[in-house]
């Protein structure tokens, strides 16, 4: 089942991605047909969004069970009723899943049309509102209270404040518009307030448009697992190298119960703002956050003994995150991926191999270092993982808990354990299906939990030990 188109990657890319997903070590093992089956799938699959909502309960303020309940009553108000559970995950005990509903093929669509950017469509796929600055053009006289159909400009060729558009563009749903297009489209400056609220939805998410912001923070699931991975204890000293917007920081901190450090860094200053305000938002003060370039903090001179930032000297960290810029090609949903080649792969693994380089001088004997990306390729995954046991003899892979994706992709030369150590969460290793309400209701939970785990983004972790000696 296919509701929107595969998704359209430029040329090169395309011929990248069909070699290494038709590698010989993935051919011998699979055949011909049912690798090409597998891409076909994965590529369906990153155009739509995934099955659930996943949100992580803040433990360091309120119980899991407190929250549910909470939330249970939030989804019944804004979905009128109709009985959407909150699932508890057994293996990750501070999230809440929240099945999405759709797609809905029988919603009518209204003459007056709204087109928004791509960013703004897809955020819209996983249950917000329409804000003004994601409004591209408006039917010409639209008004405040108007029903209106929302669509995405998925190429993002649509010329703003357009009255009519006919190039490709993809059915979000339906909404009422607050605003009148003088309104949305007035001189006077560009205003950022909401600007259609969405009520029939293509995907039936919940917003999560200030719900309980203290106690929540939406998280794709296996950006949560790979907190519990490196699984940081009270009095620690933690590195999160990459650490924008601060979800995986919080999360370390919250389950550190805010005792001990973490360290995030990130080089773009609004960023690390971001990640100060999460960190107040969510009452943790173990956080400390900086701007600084991953690559360069490693101190090569005695630092002083009052200095808290980077750079840092060698040996300093029990425990680090590197979750990797990338090429980001297993976010979900996206419809065009429009980077080029050269912008993306090529530059991503020369970055990572910096960070990782730095990351491994940091920590200490003994320590873990878990290393994570929300891309599928294999450049950025498995052999960075074969680059990084060949360069650091220190460095052992090691077993993950909980282990809920599936294991590494076969085509960097890795042996079949080592693979298995690995954790490489593939949407295609589940039939891409709509949900309805009936299906919904029965449906056991356990089978919802294990498509959860599977019908998520496209995610990589390895985790490794730094030996003694």
């Amino acid at each position: 089942m296919s509701f929107f188109p595969n998704i359209v990657f430029q040329y090169e890319v395309e011929e990248y991605l069909t070699k290494v997903f038709r590698n010989n070590e993935l051919i011998t093992a699979l055949g011909t047909q049912e690798a090409e089956k597998k891409y076909q799938s994965l590529l369906s699959h990153l155009s739509h969004p995934p099955a659930f909502t996943t949100v992580r309960v803040n433990t360091h303020l309120a119980s899991v069970k407190h929250v549910k309940k909470l939330l249970f009553e939030e989804i019944q108000k804004q979905f009128k009723g109709l009985c959407v559970p909150v699932l508890e995950h057994p293996k990750l005990p501070d999230i809440l899943l929240i099945p999405v509903i759709g797609p809905r093929r029988d919603l009518k669509k209204h003459a007056s049309e709204v087109i928004v950017g791509a960013q703004c469509g897809y955020a819209v796929l996983r249950g917000a509102h329409v804000y003004v600055p994601g409004i591209v053009s408006t039917s010409r006289f639209v008004k405040a209270g108007d029903l209106v159909s929302v669509y995405s400009d998925i190429e993002g060729k649509c010329k703003r404040g357009a009255k009519e558009f006919d190039g490709v563009k993809i059915f979000l749903g339906n909404g009422i518009s607050e605003l009148s297009r003088s309104e949305i489209f007035c001189s006077s400056g560009q205003l950022k307030g909401l600007g259609i609220r969405m009520t029939e939805p293509v995907y039936l998410s919940p917003s999560f448009d200030n719900v309980l912001p203290s106690h929540l923070f939406l998280q794709n699931l296996p950006s949560v697992v790979v907190s519990h991975i490196l699984n940081p204890q009270p009095g620690e000293k933690i590195l999160d190298m990459c650490a924008a917007p601060g979800g995986k920081t919080t999360h370390l901190a919250a389950l550190m119960h805010d005792q001990g450090e973490v360290i995030a860094m990130d080089k773009i200053a609004n960023k690390i703002k971001k990640i100060k305000q999460n960190a107040e938002l969510l009452q943790l003060n173990c956080i400390k956050a900086f701007c600084y370039d991953g690559t360069k903090a490693l101190s090569v001179e005695k630092r002083e003994d009052k200095q808290e930032g980077p750079p840092f000297l060698p040996e300093s960290f029990d425990r680090i995150l590197l979750d990797a810029p990338c090429s980001g090609m297993g976010q979900r949903p996206n419809m065009v991926y429009s980077s080029t080649l050269k912008e993306e792969v090529p530059s991503s693994q020369p970055l990572q191999r910096k960070l990782f380089t730095v990351a491994v001088e940091l920590l200490k004997p003994g320590g873990v270092l878990v290393y994570s990306t929300c891309t599928i390729t294999l450049s950025e995954n498995e052999e960075q993982v074969a680059w990084a046991l060949k360069t650091f003899p220190c460095l052992q892979l090691h077993p993950q808990e909980p282990h809920i994706g599936g294991e590494g992709m076969k085509g960097a030369g890795l042996s079949l354990d080592q693979l298995k150590l690995l954790q490489r969460f593939d949407p295609s290793a589940v039939t891409l299906r709509g949900m309805d309400i009936n299906s919904l209701q029965a449906s056991r939970e356990d089978d919802l939990i294990s498509l959860a785990n599977k019908d998520c983004i496209g995610f990589f972790i390895a985790k490794f030990i730094k030996s003694n000696s």
